[in-house]
């Protein structure tokens, strides 16, 4: 099962997978325009794959097959300033004695 894999012009780390290169009929007008000029990344044979880097292989196989194409949004990466301000607070807290709500 051969799928073409494009990105997104819009979207960082935004990709779409179709089943025929440069065949985006199956893909609805909202979702092109929101996605942008798509970006042809790579060709990928889905049979010979056993996993794929950020999507499940076998959602990726059931959307191609079921709507004809598949969207994949890569997991944001976490916010380390705000976890950092969130720890400094708790410690913070712990030493005044003080819960997160300020009592």
């Amino acid at each position: 099962m051969l799928c073409s894999v494009y990105k997104s012009s819009k979207k960082l780390q935004t990709y779409l997978y179709v089943n025929n290169r440069d065949d985006f009929s199956e893909v609805p007008d909202a979702l092109m325009k929101m996605f942008g000029k798509p970006v042809m990344v790579t060709v990928l044979n889905l049979s010979s794959k056993v996993k794929l880097g950020f999507a499940d292989l076998e959602k990726v196989k059931v959307s191609l097959a079921d709507q004809g194409y598949y969207l994949q949004l890569t997991p944001q990466e976490e916010d380390m300033l705000k976890g950092h301000k969130a720890s400094m607070n708790t410690a913070k807290n712990a030493t005044t004695g003080k819960d997160d709500q300020g009592e």
